[in-house]
């Protein structure tokens, strides 16, 4: 990471994972579709459950990310026993963290769906479809910090397998336990849940695996896995800032139903879809992101500012480039979109508007997504939340329930574009003075690392 020209390194780190992230994106998308086949308010129950489940998610990939970051600076910087405990602490991490969750799913996930709506049938497909998804989120925990361990020492191929693997088996099962197919009894939205479970519990094995067998810059412990508070502290400097912002997106969604539900349930469809659907333009990126991240921060403890910014700007231009052709897409064909999700004559008429006007953020989206980025991987993680906290808590939530006074839904939407414009400017802002003070500085002979 610290010699092979970054373009090459870039791709040799990244297409793994945006292509393993294309997958998990056409997973989110056809496990959408077989659930609209059972009906709308199935459809409305998981969109319902989704701030949950991403809360679960940011939960596993933020500490990933401080894993990821430490533990890939320490490799550059040669520090190899505090490597190794960074890894070993990752299983400890994995394990409470997979328990707090079951135990709060266990105890609030009906109260949950009965504060947002009062249809009886959506709330009990929802407590049915989240009570697997967080009762056994060990299988999340574990996927998402072991393949971490592997993106860690560039081993992103390895990574991609276990997340490739996982979103195959899933779009494989997710039919035969929904509808009840290969004489499997019919499942209904615990189906989907149940098929979700399964195939992360095999990506956890298959993690196992290549963590003991293809990863031997670091070695796990048993002694290792004992808590180490300054390892953790350190892991959740980075980490903690992308947990909250990961947990934003959640609160934001949560907020936002309730404005849609207002308008009717099938507006919350609605945005579940779109939140399915732009996976497509984002998750690539945030795949390239996963394998800029390393290079930037091993770089970062190589002291070697010029392959940083090479790194971050080749990441811009390959952000920007996914974003045009995704607006072309939905700014095009937004109804055929929505088709895919059986859509009603009512979700279609509030869909097509919604789809093109959202999609106008795209561009500017992609840019923010790299900056967060390479704020984490320079130990900035404080910029990124804020970045995140400032374009969806003060900008799109306030700016949507304000449009919706207006009485038109599609006034809503306009939240979106206007948000991520503001968030842009203050990213660049964020950008030019982190070159200033951190990378630039890297060259300069009496350097030390904050």
């Amino acid at each position: 990471m610290g010699t092979m020209p970054i373009p090459k390194l870039l791709i040799t780190m990244s297409a793994p994972m945006m292509f393993s992230m294309l997958i998990q994106a056409l997973y989110n998308v056809v496990d959408s579709m077989f659930v609209s086949n059972i009906s709308e308010a199935a459809l409305t129950a998981v969109s319902l459950a989704y701030p949950v489940q991403n809360l679960i998610i940011a939960l596993a990939t933020g500490t990933g990310v401080g894993i990821n970051a430490l533990l890939s600076r320490n490799l550059g910087a040669r520090n190899f026993t505090t490597a190794n405990r960074v890894a070993s602490n990752t299983i400890f991490l994995g394990i409470v963290g997979s328990l707090l969750v079951a135990l709060i799913g266990a105890v609030g996930t009906r109260f949950y769906f009965s504060i947002q709506v009062s249809d009886p049938e959506i709330i009990q497909m929802g407590y049915d479809y989240l009570i697997w998804i967080t009762v056994l989120s060990v299988g999340c925990f574990g996927q998402v910090l072991l393949s971490r361990l592997l993106q860690s020492t560039g081993k992103t191929f390895y990574s991609m397998v276990i997340q490739l693997v996982g979103a195959l088996l899933n779009i494989i099962l997710d039919p035969i336990l929904i509808f009840g197919l290969l004489g499997c009894p019919t499942l209904g939205v615990s189906g989907a849940a149940i098929a979700t479970v399964i195939s992360q519990f095999v990506g956890v094995g298959l993690g196992i695996y290549f963590n003991w067998k293809k990863n031997p810059e670091i070695k796990i412990t048993m002694s290792g896995m004992r808590p180490s508070p300054q390892v953790i502290l350190r892991i959740y400097s980075v980490g903690l800032p992308s947990i909250l912002m990961q947990t934003v997106p959640s609160v934001l969604i949560f907020g936002l139903n309730q404005i849609l539900v207002s308008f009717s349930e099938t507006a919350a469809a609605v945005y579940g879809v779109w939140f399915k659907l732009q996976g497509f333009a984002f998750l690539p990126i945030i795949g390239m992101n996963n394998g800029a991240v390393p290079i930037i921060a091993f770089n970062y403890g190589a002291r070697k500012p010029d392959r940083i910014v090479e790194t971050i700007k080749l990441a811009i231009k390959v952000a920007i480039g996914i974003m045009v052709g995704a607006i072309a897409i939905f700014q095009l064909i937004p109804d055929k979109l929505l088709a895919c999700f059986q859509a009603s004559p009512e979700m279609m008429s509030i869909g097509v508007p919604a789809l093109r006007t959202m999609s106008l953020c795209f561009i500017i989206g992609g840019f923010t997504i790299v900056a967060s980025s390479v704020f984490q991987a320079l130990g900035k993680g404080l910029l990124s939340m804020s970045i995140a906290v400032f374009r969806q808590l003060l900008l799109v939530f306030p700016l949507a329930y304000l449009f919706s006074l207006s009485g038109n839904l599609n006034m809503v939407w306009w939240a979106f574009p206007v948000a991520e414009v503001l968030a842009g400017l203050l990213a660049a802002y964020y950008i030019k003075r982190i070159y200033d003070r951190t990378v630039r500085p890297l060259a300069d002979e009496g350097f030390k690392f904050e």
